[in-house]
């Protein structure tokens, strides 16, 4: 992986939130990565109960400042950065003050899903890609964590199509058993539309599950990996269906050498 370019995009990573799947793996596989000499950025969204102060974030003034139409509204887009203790590892935040002030990740104090997270979905896929553009740093791969994330892929290959920095870029999205339950807005699929993304593609958002919005990921990945030991049938079978390299799950031990060697030899040859 030596001198790769690798951009993790993740809705959790630690040491910025509590430890889950998503969170250890978007900070586990950039650490592996730069240890072997590997060039990496990870992206996360600025939630609100994240601790600025501990964590040092400060905000990037010259990669703020730019709108990003989200159902035709015009959405100011800041952007922060922190650095890892011990690692030497960038992440920056994807913020906006109407998205990511709140004290809270993805769902209320009751566990209620916020009734916004289609649009700040759209919001941090857009986010990443112009901020990305900015800092003119072209990826080799875009590892995608998280639903949150799910939409960067249909994103950089449809709205961004034209884009050059991103012509030999391959995605991989892992796919987790952290889902929700129900549906996010039933208007995310006119949201969607307003940005001419594949009719044909984004229809299945006409019920924005978790499968669902999952599924449009797959679509538009390269490759992809089995984050959690158990998933959703539905997405275990899809994935199979789509005749793109899986690399099945792997437990922390294995996980190093499984992952390198899936990299190596499926997503860059």
């Amino acid at each position: 992986m030596k001198d790769k370019r690798i951009l993790y995009v993740s809705s959790e990573v630690v040491p910025y939130l509590p430890e889950t799947e998503i969170s250890s793996m978007s900070f586990e596989a950039p650490r592996l990565v730069n240890q072997q000499g590997g060039q990496i950025r990870i992206f996360m969204p600025r939630y609100g109960n994240i601790n600025e102060r501990r964590h040092q974030l400060h905000e990037v003034i010259r990669l703020s400042g730019i709108n990003l139409v989200i159902n035709d509204l015009d959405m100011p887009l800041i952007i922060k950065v922190a650095s890892i203790p011990k690692e030497r590892i960038q992440v920056y935040f994807i913020d906006n003050d109407e998205y990511f002030k709140r004290k809270a990740t993805l769902t209320d104090e009751n566990g209620v899903l916020f009734a916004d997270n289609d649009e700040r979905a759209i919001f941090f896929a857009k986010g990443v890609i112009e901020t990305v553009k900015k800092l003119n740093w072209s990826p080799d791969v875009i590892h995608v964590h998280g639903w949150l994330a799910a939409l960067l892929p249909i994103y950089l290959k449809e709205y961004y199509k034209d884009e050059p920095l991103f012509n030999e870029s391959k995605i991989v999205t892992s796919v987790y058993n952290q889902s929700f339950n129900n549906t996010l807005s039933l208007d995310m699929l006119n949201k969607v539309k307003f940005d001419n993304l594949n009719e044909d593609s984004i229809k299945v958002l006409e019920e924005p599950s978790y499968v669902n919005l999952m599924k449009i990921a797959i679509d538009y990945s390269d490759a992809l990996i089995v984050g959690s030991e158990e998933i959703p049938k539905d997405l275990t079978t899809y994935m199979k269906d789509s005749n793109k390299p899986v690399l099945e799950y792997k437990n922390r031990d294995d996980f190093g050498e499984a992952y390198t060697k899936f990299f190596n030899n499926e997503v860059l040859s």
